[in-house]
């Protein structure tokens, strides 16, 4: 059966903000808040120092996981969109990003610490097996040593195709974004009534500072930027109608006046271009499933999809990935946090580009982060062992001390080892 046609003008921008707020900014149900992450890592072959092949040859990824999920009891079938995945035991799936790059996709966890002892018990004995068979599983945020001209891309979804297609009409920087990047995203469900608009509020006024905290990828193209985040520079400039932060009490609105702003990049006109999905839908042309399709174009540094999506740290090593899990779910679930934090949060400002550059170098950064670490904290202490185990609160507040504090991020261990490297 063919979908129904969006009515034009106000009804069916209506309907899509009734749908909007109904599957993407619905409160969770669990009886406690729960947490995901999306945890991406580059298989790196470690004899060419390039994104390893995906598939063909035993040191190819595909053959490198098969053999390691065969004794882990994973199984493997094929996405959506067509392209090979793994189910695991533990309701986590493992999919790929367009150039090759692992992403494992951990189950909802009802708190921080169960939630990084699923990560870390998946990825490092993965990280481990790669190793002796050839594949270095890189935790950083972009590939090191390559330009994107040598790192192709690998999957060849419809979907894919046309992305790139839509990106390359802007820059090179969508093209990096999708082949050579990695992330650690980190999933939050939304609470009820005004403490959801304040959690909205909370995740986009501190994604910067999650950018600073967790940048890891200072190299690009076998060479030191000046970038903290190579990652987050190339967001902020792949496509600015589709990425960043939003504001407003009302999210929404705000969303969804967003989405309708921003290209539909699965189509074009009859004279080849693109046009808002607005317009399209002023046309009347667009249908319920492609408004779905293209809201999962869209790539803010929050993006709410029946829960908060937090985007902005670069992929850090998952024996650290408690970190960003104790920041942003005692931040965003305590009560008193989510207050203390908004407060330090209060003055508005874009610092977006000098958090991917800059990073906690910002003396104002720096300080609006180290802040954040101590209320987060002290969040996680109030919601109990349940939520953060002692000796995760340890390992937390031990990566805080060592790189917040300090007004350090991992990129600058990096920038030390390369220093080394050359004196």
């Amino acid at each position: 059966m063919a979908a129904m046609t969006l009515p034009t003008g106000a009804r069916g921008r209506a309907l899509l903000a009734a749908d909007l707020a109904r599957r993407s900014f619905a409160p969770g149900r669990a009886s406690m808040p729960r947490m995901g992450a999306e945890v991406e890592l580059l298989p790196i072959d470690t004899d060419t120092r390039c994104i390893a092949a995906l598939d063909g040859g035993p040191r190819s990824v595909l053959a490198v996981l098969r053999r390691f999920g065969a004794s882990h009891c994973w199984s493997e079938a094929r996405t959506e969109k067509g392209t090979p995945c793994f189910h695991l035991p533990n309701r986590g799936r493992l999919t790929f990003e367009p150039g090759g790059q692992i992403e494992y996709a951990a189950p909802p966890a009802p708190g921080a610490s169960a939630l990084a002892a699923n990560v870390r018990s998946v990825l490092e004995p993965l990280r481990r097996y790669a190793s002796m068979e050839g594949l270095q599983l890189d935790a950083v945020g972009i590939e090191s040593e390559r330009d994107v001209w040598s790192t192709p891309r690998q999957l060849d979804a419809e979907r894919y195709e046309r992305m790139e297609a839509y990106f390359a009409t802007i820059g090179p920087h969508g093209a990096r974004m999708m082949r050579q990047t990695a992330s650690f995203q980190v999933c939050l469900d939304i609470a009820e009534g005004d403490t959801g608009r304040r959690q909205w509020r909370l995740l986009n006024a501190a994604a910067p500072y999650v950018i600073a905290m967790f940048a890891n990828s200072p190299r690009y193209d076998g060479i030191l930027t000046g970038h903290q985040s190579v990652r987050a520079a190339c967001w902020r400039r792949l496509d600015p109608s589709r990425t960043g932060v939003l504001s407003g009490d009302d999210p929404v609105s705000a969303f969804m006046a967003f989405a309708l702003r921003a290209p539909d990049m699965m189509r074009r006109t009859p004279d080849g271009a693109y046009q808002s999905f607005g317009d399209w839908v002023d046309a009347g042309t667009m249908t319920l499933e492609d408004w779905h399709h293209h809201l999962s174009t869209l790539f803010p540094e929050v993006r709410p999809r029946g829960y908060f999506e937090v985007r902005g740290a670069d992929s850090i090593d998952p024996a650290c990935c408690i970190a960003p899990l104790a920041l942003l779910g005692g931040l965003a679930y305590d009560a008193t946090a989510l207050a203390d934090a908004l407060d330090v949060l209060r003055v508005p400002g874009d610092v977006l580009e000098c958090a991917g550059f800059a990073g906690l170098r910002d003396p104002s950064v720096a300080a609006v982060s180290a802040q954040l670490a101590v209320i987060a904290l002290e969040g996680c202490i109030r919601l109990g062992p349940d939520f953060l185990s002692a000796p995760d609160l340890a390992l937390a507040r031990a990566f805080f001390d060592r790189y917040t504090h300090r007004r350090r991020s991992p990129a600058d261990d990096v920038r030390d080892a390369a220093a080394a490297a050359t004196a």
